[in-house]
């Protein structure tokens, strides 16, 4: 599963939601991937996947997004992780 994490540097939620999807690509490391997008310097790829607010993940496997949702909710992401890295 790879956890695309769209960001932006001057975000407040996305800099506290950081060290927690740092502990879940720790603690899964073994089931995902994570990669961060700063939408600054990667804008047509967050328009392509129409991020209009950070932070947006986007879960996607066997190259087909199977879930996104947007905002700094640890509960929610790990939730999404468990849910769809199995």
């Amino acid at each position: 599963l790879v956890v695309v994490d769209f960001f932006a540097t001057w975000c407040g939620p996305c800099k506290v939601i950081a060290p927690k999807l740092e502990e879940f690509q720790n603690k899964y490391a073994d089931k995902i991937v994570v990669v961060k997008v700063d939408v600054d310097e990667c804008e047509e790829l967050a328009a392509q996947y129409n991020i209009a607010s950070m932070p947006t993940f986007l879960f996607i496997k066997k190259k087909e997004v199977v879930a996104q949702f947007s905002g700094a909710n640890a509960e929610k992401l790990e939730n999404f992780i468990q849910q769809h890295s199995g």
